[in-house]
């Protein structure tokens, strides 16, 4: 079965809680699948990521297509998208250029589905944009002017190798944002809170029913260029 064909199988389109705008490949439940995939390789199996719309993934696109200035005309790269959810809400806010990374080539199939679903043209690639040396961005990176991280700050090595290329990025003029609902790595000190969402949970991912999610700006972005900065947000009621 190639990645498409999996992913059309196992989820179903449906609007995302937060942006209901945007409609995603969905799956019911994330772990049953993540099992049965398993169990069909006979081998660990990364976990399907790209099944459920995270908190602070819909946070992201939430702040986005309310404050369409951010991305309007700009190139944009969502950095490990799943489905494509903040790629999808970049492209309906303007963005210039959307280029959707993920290593997982069952996101990669979910995200072009979501581009086609909602109408909009994605760059979607298979990229490891930790793969290369340190010091380094990634082909597919560079260029950038605004960087989208939604929910990636789960896991302490992934959190220390991708928040030096962020701040690789923001110093030659890139604008990061990131949406997270508090993981334990979140690199708080490098990053200012932007906005805040009350985020319901999908996908049976989480250990509540709601999640307060925040969108933070990596300051080094704002010292680094200020004139590719991202334009000023407002402080948004809670949802």
């Amino acid at each position: 079965m190639t990645p498409e064909e999996l992913v059309r199988a196992e989820a179903r389109p449906a609007p995302v809680p937060l942006v209901p705008e945007v409609v995603l490949p969905v799956v019911a439940d994330v772990m049953a699948l993540w099992e049965r995939t398993e169990e069909r390789a006979g081998a660990p199996q990364q976990p399907p990521f790209w099944g459920s719309p995270w908190a602070g993934g819909q946070a992201l696109a939430r702040t986005v297509l309310d404050e369409p200035a951010l991305v309007r005309g700009r190139r944009v790269v969502d950095v490990a998208c799943g489905s494509g959810l903040v790629a999808v809400a970049a492209a309906l806010a303007g963005a210039a250029h959307v280029r959707a990374l993920d290593l997982d080539p069952l996101a990669v199939a979910a995200a072009r589905w979501s581009a086609d679903l909602n109408g909009v043209d994605l760059d979607v690639r298979a990229v490891d944009v930790l793969e290369g040396p340190a010091g380094a961005v990634p082909a597919a990176l560079a260029g950038a002017d605004v960087v989208l991280v939604g929910d990636l700050f789960y896991e302490r090595a992934t959190a220390e190798r991708v928040l030096p290329l962020l701040q690789l990025l923001a110093g030659r003029g890139a604008a990061v944002l990131v949406g997270d609902p508090g993981r334990a790595h979140l690199p708080v000190a490098a990053l200012e809170e932007v906005a805040r969402h009350e985020v319901p949970v999908v996908g049976g991912l989480e250990d509540r029913a709601v999640r307060s999610s925040a969108v933070l700006r990596l300051r080094s972005a704002e010292q680094a260029a200020p004139a590719l900065r991202a334009p000023a947000l407002r402080p948004r009621a809670r949802r």
